[in-house]
């Protein structure tokens, strides 16, 4: 038993290790002397990079597509499709807001003047906001442990009460046995005194050549309270002998990492009364003033507020405006003059990214607010909209209901993109273009080509509603109510969920939505969804009728029947009847049959089958043989008509009486095969659509009767 037991925990432990990389962790708890970072810097200029270049560095690092979009260059950064965690807080879309994002980013790196600014996030409740400031946070954590995103800070190696005293023995040469790590995390080039700064900066840009930006590497501030008073003392020590004093400092690489609270700050506003700013720029230890004497020794304050401790990396400020004015006015300060006032100390330096996000009810307060005038001017507003293409806004939706999370439960095809399709219905602008419908639009945007409509009118569709997306219902409120439809009773009856169950879920929750007010909007949107209704009705229409003339033999020897007859008919012979072995006309009225499906004018008919038999030559001179399915428009020309012949002789309208002979039967169960097979249902979801459709087919009928 023991033994077992020995090989289990040596085998369980084996797993563990490997997973772990001593290396790394090595690599990552690097620590040298103050020269031994100058020639880290000498071969590595990047290391001295500030906190926008890095930022800029880290997106980039990721890699990006280009693509056009509404004949416009778009460019998908791969850093926002989550690659730290799986996807886990991929975005999906909303390319356009993001290129905007980066190139503000790129524009501070280059130090252009928005490294000067408060970034903020402004867009409609559950649009990404507070994803894109978590992924700032995670893809910086992650490219702060890779070679190329190191970085740097360093410790005072001191006595145990953090003072300059001698050594014993030795009164020249004070103390290090213990290390006071700088409490802001700086870069140990801030040691190097102001005047020989420009020297060394200069020799370093010589050798920096960054990949993605041309900004250049620069040295601002002095160092922190802590630091500065530690650096004076030994300066005093040691009469002035700065490398003597520098002999005092351990360098060590320092990983960025919001847990651990170095160089990722996040603050979130709680009771507006009870707002106060020692959180943002720190505290008085008033533990240790009876050690130091007094509440302005700089050892006798912990600087570990979020700007203090967002140094060198990012600081995200949760609902930015909420913040108390005074609070904003630190702000300003923070961003314009990279600086911040701890509390009886001087003002001290930062180099951080701060980013904030707000929603619209508060951005107008801001607006209308003139003391804010001059936190408006200090801000660049970008605005983060929902989705308009809807092919994006159903991958959403795959991430949180795919297979691979819903795993005891079949969500019937179509049932997401429903949903999708009405999310994006409320977000559009009605088109001012005569005879072209929501519905239309929404196509259009999402790349289906639509006759009479180009590119160009795609382009001004979206210049004539600029504001297209910043309002509308938001995928949190899709999320919630497909989550009320899984655990319907229905559903676990059925283990089966299908649109109709979300539409109803999605109507139902109108009622008391918590941001809509407004009835008139509550009507639009509640239309809309009678609009998705008759689309999906559409889909399903096609799905079946997909099924139904699946069936390969059949469309094959329809295919070789059309065929013969058309070359029978280009080349003005006759046609061998199989059954009676006689010679006869082409069947024009099978051949019409077919090519009206795909509305083939009798004016075109001729030009028509001559391109079909070009084709058919043209491939059998490539030495390519010609199928079915081999010209698309055929193709569906042969489907249609397939699907009309079987449909007379299925009777689908037949599923709603509730006799049905044995025959039909079995051509109904071979087509919810079918369904099952090549297009996702199960058995439960397959005959509801039948049903469905055949309830349709009973309205058409009842109508035209």
């Amino acid at each position: 038993m023991n033994h077992e037991h020995n090989t289990t925990s040596s085998e369980l432990l084996g797993l563990i290790e490997s997973r772990l990389d001593r290396k790394q962790f090595q690599d990552h708890h690097w620590t040298g002397n103050f020269w031994d970072y100058l020639a880290l810097c000498e071969n590595n200029p990047s290391v001295l990079r500030n906190a926008y270049q890095r930022l800029y560095d880290a997106v980039l690092s990721q890699g990006c597509d280009h693509y056009k979009l509404f004949k416009k260059e778009c460019v998908r950064y791969h850093f926002f499709s989550d690659p730290f965690d799986q996807g886990a807080d991929g975005i999906f879309g909303l390319d356009f807001a993001l290129m905007q994002l980066v190139d503000v980013l790129r524009s501070a790196a280059e130090g252009y003047g928005t490294d000067k600014r408060v970034l903020l996030l402004h867009g409609p409740v559950g649009s990404s906001k507070s994803t894109i400031a978590r992924l700032f946070k995670k893809g910086l954590e992650a490219y702060s442990r890779t070679p190329e995103g190191a970085l740097y800070s360093f410790s005072w190696m001191l006595d145990e009460r953090c003072e300059v005293s001698p050594m014993d023995g030795n009164p020249h040469e004070a103390r290090r046995d213990h290390a006071f790590p700088s409490p802001m995390h700086e870069d140990p080039i801030v040691l190097v005194p102001k005047e020989a700064r420009a020297d060394l900066i200069e020799r370093f840009n010589q050798g920096y050549k960054p990949e993605h930006h041309g900004g250049r590497l620069r040295i601002y501030g002095e160092p922190d309270p802590f630091s500065r008073k530690i650096y004076g003392d030994l300066m005093a020590f040691y009469d002035g002998d700065w490398k003597k004093v520098i002999d005092h400092v351990q360098v060590r690489r320092i990983v960025l990492s919001e847990k651990d609270r170095v160089g990722i700050g996040t603050f979130q506003p709680k009771d507006e009364k009870n707002q106060d700013s020692t959180e943002l720029t720190g505290d008085i230890n008033y533990r240790k003033i009876a050690q130091y004497g007094s509440d302005s020794d700089p050892r006798a304050f912990n600087f570990d507020g979020e700007l203090n401790i967002a140094n060198r990396g990012v600081c995200e400020f949760i609902e930015l405006l909420k913040l108390d004015v005074a609070f904003l006015y630190d702000l300003l300060g923070a961003t314009q003059e990279h600086t911040i006032k701890p509390k009886k100390f001087a003002q001290t330096y930062i180099d951080e990214v701060i980013i904030g996000h707000t929603n619209e009810p508060e951005y107008k307060r801001l607006q209308s607010n003139e003391m804010m005038e001059a936190f408006r001017d200090r801000t660049i507003k970008i605005d983060i909209p929902y989705n308009i293409r809807l092919d994006d806004e159903i991958k959403i939706y795959h991430k949180d209901f795919g297979p691979e999370k819903i795993r005891n439960m079949h969500i019937a095809p179509h049932t997401l993109e429903v949903a999708a399709i009405w999310a994006v219905l409320t977000r559009l602008a009605e088109p001012k273009k005569a005879g072209l419908t929501l519905m239309q639009k929404l196509k259009l945007y999402n790349g289906k080509s639509i006759p009479g409509f180009t590119e160009d009118s795609v382009k001004e569709l979206k210049e004539e509603a600029p504001r297209e997306g910043m309002t509308g219902i938001s995928p949190r409120y899709i999320q919630d109510k497909v989550s009320n439809a899984l655990v319907s009773r229905q559903a676990i009856e059925e283990h089966t969920i299908n649109p109709f169950m979300v539409l109803n879920e999605l109507e139902a929750g109108l009622g008391h939505h918590s941001l809509l007010t407004d009835e008139e909007t509550k009507k639009r949107y509640k239309e809309l969804l009678s609009i998705v209704k008759d689309e999906y009705e559409d889909i399903i229409m096609g799905v079946v009728q997909r099924a139904i003339s699946a069936d390969e033999e059949a469309i094959k020897r329809l295919c070789t029947n059309y065929i013969e007859n058309v070359r029978a008919y280009t080349q003005k012979e006759k046609v061998v009847n199989k059954y009676t072995g006689r010679d006869e006309e082409p069947d024009e009225r099978l051949m019409r049959a077919i090519e009206e499906k795909i509305d083939i004018p009798d004016s075109r008919k001729d030009d028509f089958r001559q391109e079909i038999m070009n084709y058919i030559g043209a491939l059998s001179l490539d030495n390519k043989k010609f199928e079915y399915n081999t010209n698309a428009r055929l193709y569906k020309a042969l489907e249609l008509k397939l699907f009309e012949d079987s449909r007379d002789t299925i009777k689908l309208k037949n599923l709603v009486s509730s006799v049905v002979d044995d025959e039909t039967q079995q051509k109904i169960d071979v087509v919810k095969q079918r369904l099952i097979k090549n297009f996702g249902y199960n058995e439960v979801s397959a005959t509801d659509v039948l049903n469905y459709v055949a309830s349709i087919f009973a309205r058409g009928d009842s109508k035209s009767g």
